[in-house]
């Protein structure tokens, strides 16, 4: 059964769990109905993209490090982003990302999982106009649901998120339901935090 976390709660995924191999990591959106008028313009679809920061000590160690729809595959094998979604549309996942624990390289304390508005700046848009976002860790060998995460907090005027984090811990693996909304307009200035 999973485990429905809040905002800055903490699970242990391989504590009972002791053949957990491979996780699946699943982040979903919608957009919110916005409204206009007879002779408007159609608003542009928000585009959401998720990434993955491999840190070491906290930190990103190059651009190698970053894993996103640029750069699919960490050079370790460790992680896959499974590919862009434009518009978020439809049910469940918009966006997957795999990871295979028993590659993480043994200098690697924490996965960190980010989600931005693409050219959020250009098109004046923000969270606030994004509604029912998630992040779920699966075990991608039973396809069990370990837990998830649904943030909930009013976003209005912010560009970016940290959605959570995998990190190891005492010879376990373990996730953080982050939900710290930023104004970073794009994945440069993300990556700047953890430089």
């Amino acid at each position: 059964m999973a485990v429905n976390l809040q905002k800055g709660q903490k699970v242990d995924l391989t504590k009972g769990n002791a053949g957990l191999k491979n996780l699946m990591i699943g982040l979903g959106w919608d957009e919110v109905q916005r409204k206009r008028g007879f002779f408007s313009a159609k608003p542009a679809e928000i585009d959401c993209d998720a990434s993955v920061f491999i840190l070491r000590n906290g930190k990103l160690h190059g651009v190698g490090d970053v894993v996103y729809f640029g750069n699919l595959k960490h050079s370790s094998g460790s992680v896959q982003h499974m590919g862009d979604n434009l518009t978020g549309g439809g049910d469940g996942d918009d966006e997957q990302i795999m990871i295979a624990l028993d590659k993480v390289p043994s200098d690697c304390d924490r996965i960190v999982f980010v989600v931005n508005i693409y050219q959020a700046l250009q098109r004046k848009q923000h969270f606030g106009m994004i509604q029912n976002a998630f992040i779920r860790i699966v075990d991608a060998g039973s396809r069990q649901e370990l837990c998830k995460y649904n943030l909930s907090d009013s976003y209005e005027s912010m560009t970016a998120m940290i959605f959570g984090e995998v990190y190891r811990h005492g010879g376990e693996w373990k996730f953080s339901a982050i939900g710290e909304a930023t104004r970073d307009p794009d994945l440069t200035s993300l990556i700047r935090r953890y430089a």
